[in-house]
């Protein structure tokens, strides 16, 4: 029989830490830190939401370095006195000798003799990928819009995680088409997950493009522990009615010749519904009225666009009107 072919994803077949950073015996431990930031950002799972290898490279990396940035547990790897797990090797028992499970009470990601954790590299640049360190919440997030949170421990992504941390699910990333009305009303959606089931999901209010709703549980069953997490990504949907300006929302709204010369009362769309728009007469369709605080979640105004249509088909009359206006009362609207 050939040898089996090690699973790069579990940590329990885990290789050689200085083989995983990619770095010498020698390596100081600027050097080690620094491979370190090159692996964790390049297989941070918010990176590669749909490639499990990389969650377990990004665990094994962050294993890695919390070993070698330990100046007395490198000694002991260096030493052959513990092997790649942190495990204590005895004569005669193989790598896992008595101890199979020492070693692996330790805190993920505690800082070494170098003073930088796992989790303080993992905070430096963790805001480039949309999420924040534990305990922070996002701005108008809410209980709902909590980030991928890479401390709090799973089954390929908990940095520096553990024997029970791995008995949870992967997490399941899900896209949610959200309008911008729902979005304004934080309504709940309808949300599918791959495995067919549908989620009645509250958006949070202010809810922003991009923003992760975490369902608990919700992610892949794991027959050995607690599933995983669904991920909710919102994205905003193309409007038909409205566009978004940042807090602003513009519309437009068609009006009749003779309303737009005589002043009318129009129906004209919002976020909360429709509302009566008073048209002052002979109104400048070149600029755009304002409904203030009506735009997006009250946040900005609503400016309606209007859009005079003729008459289908043309009218004699109108014509005969338009030429006596252009013979005898002529103006000017373009330089």
């Amino acid at each position: 029989m050939g040898e089996a072919t090690p699973d790069p994803n579990r940590l329990d077949q885990m290789r050689d830490p200085y083989t995983v950073l990619g770095v010498p015996r020698s390596a100081s431990e600027k050097d080690i830190k620094s491979a370190y930031r090159k692996l964790a950002k390049k297989y941070h799972p918010d990176q590669n939401p749909d490639d499990p290898s990389a969650h377990g490279k990004f665990a094994e990396a962050t294993h890695a370095y919390d070993l070698l940035n330990d100046a007395e547990k490198r000694g002991q790897f260096d030493r052959g006195e513990i092997d790649a797990e942190g495990n204590p090797r005895f004569a005669g028992f193989g790598n896992g000798g008595f101890g199979g499970g020492a070693g692996r009470g330790a805190r993920p990601g505690a800082a070494g003799a170098g003073g930088f954790s796992a989790e303080d590299i993992l905070k430096e640049f963790m805001s480039g990928f949309g999420g924040q360190p534990r305990g922070g919440a996002r701005p108008g997030g809410g209980a709902g819009g909590a980030q991928w949170d890479p401390f709090a421990g799973g089954a390929t992504g908990g940095a520096g995680a553990g024997a029970g941390a791995r008995m949870k699910g992967d997490d399941v990333v899900v896209n949610a088409t959200v309008s911008l009305e729902d979005a304004h009303k934080a309504a709940s959606i309808p949300v599918r997950m791959p495995t067919g089931k549908v989620l009645n999901v509250k958006l949070p209010e202010k809810v922003e493009e991009g923003q992760q709703i975490r369902l608990k549980g919700q992610g892949t069953a794991n027959a050995f522990g607690e599933p995983g997490d669904a991920l909710v990504t919102v994205r905003f949907e193309k409007s038909k009615v409205f566009r978004r300006d940042g807090s602003d929302v513009r519309t437009d709204v068609s009006v009749t010749l003779y309303e737009a010369v005589l002043g009318a009362k129009v129906r004209v769309p919002t976020l909360d519904g429709s509302v009566e728009l008073n048209l002052p007469p002979g109104v400048d369709t070149g600029k755009a009225l304002r409904l203030k605080g009506k735009g997006l979640y009250g946040d900005g105004d609503l400016y309606v666009n209007i859009r005079v249509v003729l008459p289908p088909g043309g009218d004699p009359d109108l014509e005969a009107l338009a030429r006596f206006m252009r013979d005898q009362k002529p103006y000017k609207v373009r330089d």
